[in-house]
């Protein structure tokens, strides 16, 4: 096939191509009224169809629905609720159609959410009489999480309130004015009657104040999203295999094109070769050249080291590299998310291990206002920083949708959908990360032992600074690296700019664990001693340190704290003198599984500083 061919040909299957979109809205709000209505609207049904369902419905006692053409389930029949997507073709005279019908019901939002996440353009079917129901704007929001920006509105029942102008300029500049609130800025409002028929081909004959456009007016007037070849090179391997001398890989190609000859880069690691061959079954002709969406088996010029879950670029436009990323989240599960959950990642073909070390925000769906939370309820919004065990390639969602959201799974179920905003947290992206000359490997050959953090939580006066003083005398004096960070002492350097605000306390712990994650990478077993109230800000720091971590808990009870009181402060906060004070003013949250307990009130220092010396050097030692 010559060039110009190949034009054609490539011209051909863009008009060819069906436009995904996806119909979103409120159970009640008539949304699979509309899709029946638009079926019928643009002659995509078979002949004698409507009176099939006509008869069937009379046969059953039932008035006709244009909604009966989706509800193939008999369980959405039972319960009147769509419970899944279902694709359906439709075309008008511009281009071909494919609707993503996404269920209404809260309880099926994780369908929703994949519709959506494959379609170009959404319709928001949005009740005349009801208007923004709560579930249209968590809707709405899951739109613009996805990052879906091409929105037509459908105002939709206008026929039940005597297709009535002012009150459709009110539900209009309302839902206008969310959108717009989310970054939306919605295309067409229109008034129609699924039922009836109005403004959906054709304009309504009740409806003469109206004169926008009709709402596939509306949807023939979206652009086509960029073809997914003319994006960077995005190809997730899939596998690997050994096939006589050759040693193949195996992946499907998510954006861009691949041909023989291009140099590749492999993240994470930023290892390249050149593609020596693409493979093909045995009889068949191998291809010069793949494109976004097909399978490829390749092979390359040198034998780089390549794994599952690598995704391989052009040299030009690689992807990020991060363990740490930012991500705006969809909690599915029934169990609240909290700080310091541990779930699986799946990103791509990549599936980690990954730590939930910050909730950074909770949104009201209903306000738009971001609150500062320490969980997320089923079906909540919210930022959050997740922590992978290794690094990751990804990309920005707003950049490359398809290669730049995931999901969070926990024992083989999702539980929340993701969409990356940024690697390594926010700001660090722009920041490369500099290796060491020595390694951490080098440090424990030449110490003895591994560095790590053990770090001391409990009541003031628990023992912890006085326990992890004895315990570094003991460990120094049998040559190994050593040293304690107080949490009183930080907080006259480091830290002196601090208060002990819930938002202050929280950055003491972040600073202290970092400083604490630099000490241990450079060789040392450092003791920390530091109250570290909450469980959540414990599993932060748990995330930040990572494998070198370990939970000491100094376990002394109220009353025999209270009764040391070294420095007066049970009596000042008993008295009142002292607000927020932990374990009188301010909870304490004592760990539920420590990797050492000990507790002061039964054990002598002499008793726990051993205990915590031997646990030290078992775990660290190289």
């Amino acid at each position: 096939m010559n060039l110009t061919d190949r034009i054609k040909a490539a011209a051909a299957t863009q008009r060819s191509r069906a436009f995904p979109i996806v119909i979103v809205g409120h159970v009640d709000h008539g949304k699979s009224t509309l899709v029946g209505r638009l079926l019928h609207e643009t002659g995509a049904l078979p002949n004698g169809k409507v009176e099939q369902l006509r008869a069937v419905s009379e046969k059953r006692g039932l008035e006709f629905e244009w909604s009966f053409l989706l509800d193939a389930l008999q369980v959405e029949r039972d319960q009147g609720i769509t419970v899944d997507t279902t694709q359906i073709w439709f075309h008008t005279a511009q281009r071909r159609y494919v609707i993503i019908d996404a269920p209404g019901h809260k309880e099926f939002l994780k369908n929703m959410v994949t519709g959506a996440a494959q379609a170009d353009a959404a319709i928001l079917v949005v009740d005349a009489a009801q208007g923004l129901a709560e579930q249209t704007r968590r809707h709405a929001y899951l739109l613009h999480l996805l990052g879906l920006r091409q929105v037509a509105v459908a105002v939709n029942k206008i026929d039940l309130i005597g297709y009535d102008a002012a009150r459709f300029k009110a539900v209009a500049e309302d839902v206008r004015g969310y959108l717009a609130g989310i970054g939306i800025q919605a295309a067409a409002i229109v008034p129609v009657s699924a039922k009836q028929g109005d403004n959906i081909a054709e304009r309504g004959q009740l409806l003469p104040w109206y004169q926008g456009p009709t709402l596939l007016e509306a949807l023939d007037a979206f652009p086509a999203r960029a073809a997914l070849g003319d994006q960077p090179l995005r190809l997730p391997i899939q596998d690997l295999y050994r096939i006589d001398d050759k040693r193949v890989i195996v992946g499907r190609i998510e954006s861009g094109s691949l041909k023989l000859g291009d140099r590749l880069r492999f993240t994470p690691g930023g290892r390249e070769a050149r593609v020596a061959s693409l493979e093909a079954w045995k009889g068949t002709q191998p291809p010069l050249e793949a494109n976004a969406g097909e399978s490829i088996a390749f092979t390359m010029d040198e034998d780089v080291f390549v794994e599952r879950g690598s995704l391989a670029s052009g040299t030009d436009q690689p992807p990020q590299e991060g363990s740490r990323i930012l991500a705006r989240l969809f909690w599915l599960d029934k169990e609240p998310l909290k700080a310091g959950q541990r779930l699986t990642l799946k990103l791509g073909t990549a599936e980690v291990d990954a730590l939930v070390e910050t909730i950074e925000e909770v949104i009201d769906v209903e306000t738009l206002l971001p609150a500062a939370a320490d969980h997320v309820e089923r079906n909540g919004v919210a930022r959050v920083v997740l922590r992978a065990r290794k690094p990751l390639a990804l990309d920005i969602y707003e950049t490359l949708p398809r290669t730049g959201r995931g999901v969070l799974t926990r024992n083989f179920h999702i539980v929340a959908g993701f969409v990356v905003e940024s690697a390594e947290g926010g700001a660090l992206a722009d920041i490369t990360k500099v290796d060491t000359s020595v390694t951490f490997a080098d440090r424990a050959r030449l110490n003895g032992h591994r560095g790590g953090v053990l770090w001391l939580t409990g009541l003031s006066a628990a023992g912890k600074s006085t326990v992890a003083m004895a315990a570094m005398q003991q460990l120094f004096a049998r040559g190994r690296q050593v040293y304690v960070l107080d949490g009183d002492n930080v907080r006259h350097g480091l830290n002196s700019d601090l208060g002990f605000t819930p938002e202050a306390r929280a950055e003491n712990m972040r600073r202290l664990a970092e400083v604490a994650k630099l000490m241990a990478d450079a060789g040392l077993i450092v003791l920390v001693a530091a109250i570290s109230p909450m469980r959540a800000e414990r599993a932060r720091v748990r995330g930040i340190v990572g494998e070198g971590f370990k939970e000491i808990y100094v376990s002394a009870d109220l009353d025999t704290c209270r009764q040391r009181d070294p420095k007066g402060l049970y009596k000042r906060a008993f008295a009142g003198e002292i607000a927020n004070f932990t374990g009188v003013s301010a909870a304490y949250e004592a760990p539920e599984q420590p990797e050492l307990e000990l507790n002061t009130g039964k054990l002598s220092v002499a008793q726990a500083a051993e205990r915590l010396a031997a646990f030290a050097e078992s775990a660290f030692l190289a």
